[in-house]
């Protein structure tokens, strides 16, 4: 890697190893591990008849003490050598809630006819009976936390608008009742035909849009659509109205060959919000075979594959991405939300793709285990049935560690400055590893009383645990200075240290 032109100036902001920016040499066994999320219960299910047999592209987050639930009702189904949709009447986007993450509601609305009755929980509806035109099925909610947004538009969304083709910006006072923020769509260059995302980026003071597009590849890739490869566009804009000219994601990871990347997923992570993190769903065109057709739901497989092969044949799940810049990412090529064991409703076109975006939940542990990150994955999607989101866990800032075996082994950092009294690490060990830190000058010395031979052996499993010199020299007084970090791990998991000061609030 080449050394950054100056210091990284981190402050006391949390650093996760999800990336390599700060990373200036691995040595021994240590290696940077990608961590796949733990499945648990499945979270909601779909089956109302008006959510349809095919809902997804879901948004969550939590607003105070309520966790909030968008996706899109949508009825998609097969017949011999034809796909039936429901015509753009039956496309909406629902609402539920829940209390802690883990256990949802459909609260009843009001809003929006179905069959003749408004008792559902949709929030928004299509043609006749949304606002502006909208395709509902296809729209991406967020809370507006720019200090100047108004009490009209507290809550804010992206949604795929029918004609003209591109995306609309709507407003809420409350989350539940919409209008439009404009009268034509206010993006109008894209493919649109998923998840688009747009939000309040509070580390840029700036919103940010992300949406689906094609781009021609260098390469040549089986099977791909006659406009190119699937694809991730961005631009900003200062009011959602007025934006910036679109510009296309760039990966770094070491790998030339095209992903065609569908959904992204990509948001401000809230622990660390400098970092852009997403889960795109990677598309994936398998060819007829004795192992596509051992793979769950055959029969709905084979007769997707009459309407349009690809239907059938390709499969799909998540990636993990992260960015510094919001533009250029890291891409970890090899799945993060993998479709696991075989069993009906997996492995197929649209299973696991990720819920927008992640949230803290209790642990499961509780009482008192740390909290965890709760992600949400699709199954059963467009089996003529409703679809599943099931829940899955990942240990705070848990993505990615530096990772070292009992043999032992380093992490080397870049040359950084911080602000703060104490370093405090996430991580977890074996009861025989341990973890050890040293504070080196910018020329690689150890300080006087940080050296690693000074340090207390860290070992356990936490998420905020303070690193320990012997004879408690004082780390304030390299506060503000160029100093490298030096990890000696054996037998242990390092996902995120930051620096902190005990006389300010929690950063």
């Amino acid at each position: 890697m080449t050394p950054p032109a100056s210091p990284a100036s981190i402050g006391n902001r949390r650093e996760l190893f999800i990336d390599d920016a700060l990373i200036a040499k691995l040595s021994g066994g240590a290696e940077q591990r990608m961590h796949q999320p733990q499945p648990r219960e499945i979270a909601i299910k779909h089956d109302e008849v008006w959510e349809g047999t095919g809902c997804g592209y879901h948004t969550i987050f939590q607003d105070g003490d309520l966790y909030r639930m968008y996706y899109k009702g949508f009825d998609i189904s097969v017949e011999t050598g034809k796909v039936v949709c429901e015509d753009i009447e039956h496309r909406f986007t629902c609402y539920a809630e829940s209390d802690d993450g883990i256990n949802w509601r459909k609260p009843e609305l009001g809003l929006v006819e179905f069959e003749g009755s408004k008792a559902n929980n949709i929030s928004v509806g299509s043609g006749p009976n949304g606002p502006l035109n909208v395709d509902a099925a296809h729209s991406a909610i967020f809370k507006d936390t720019n200090p100047a947004a108004t009490k009209d538009a507290l809550y804010k969304g992206i949604f795929r608008s029918n004609e003209p083709k591109g995306l609309n910006g709507m407003k809420s006072p409350d989350g539940i009742n919409w209008t439009p923020m404009a009268d034509a769509p206010v993006i109008t260059e894209g493919a649109f035909d998923s998840q688009n995302l747009a939000f309040w980026d509070d580390h840029r003071g700036e919103y940010r849009a992300y949406w689906r597009a094609f781009e021609k590849p260098a390469v040549p890739v089986p099977h791909s659509h006659p406009d190119g490869v699937r694809s991730i566009r961005t631009a900003t804009s200062p009011d959602m109205i007025n934006w910036s000219e679109a510009q296309d994601l760039t990966y770094d990871d070491g790998d030339t060959r095209p992903m065609e990347l569908y959904v992204n997923q990509i948001k401000n992570y809230h622990r660390a919000p400098h970092l852009m993190i997403g889960f795109p769903a990677h598309y994936f065109e398998r060819p007829w075979g004795s192992s596509l057709r051992a793979l769950p739901d055959r029969e709905h497989r084979e007769l997707r594959s009459t309407a349009q092969d690809r239907y059938g044949t390709a499969i799909s799940n998540s990636l993990l991405i992260c960015s510094r810049n919001a533009v250029d990412f890291k891409r970890w090529p090899e799945a993060f939300l993998a479709p696991g064991p075989e069993r009906t409703g997996t492995w197929n076109y649209g299973h696991q793709y990720m819920a927008w975006h992640i949230v803290e939940t209790a642990s499961s542990f509780a009482p008192d285990g740390p909290n965890e990150l709760s992600l949400y994955g699709v199954e059963n999607y467009w089996l003529g049935k409703g679809s599943n989101l099931r829940r899955y866990t990942l240990r705070l800032d848990g993505f990615v560690s530096i990772k070292a075996p009992w043999s032992g082994g380093e992490c080397l950092t870049q040359p950084i400055t911080f602000e703060g009294e104490e370093l405090r690490l996430n991580f977890a060990t074996s009861a025989a590893g341990e973890i050890r830190v040293e504070l080196q000058s910018e020329d690689g010395a150890p300080l006087p009383g940080f050296a690693l031979d000074d340090c207390d052996p860290i070992f356990g499993d936490a998420v905020d645990r303070a690193v320990v010199w012997k004879d408690n020299p004082n780390l304030a007084q390299h506060a503000g200075k160029t100093v490298r970090l030096r990890f000696s791990l054996r037998d242990a998991d390092l996902y995120a240290y930051r620096f902190y000061d005990p006389s300010k609030p929690d950063g």
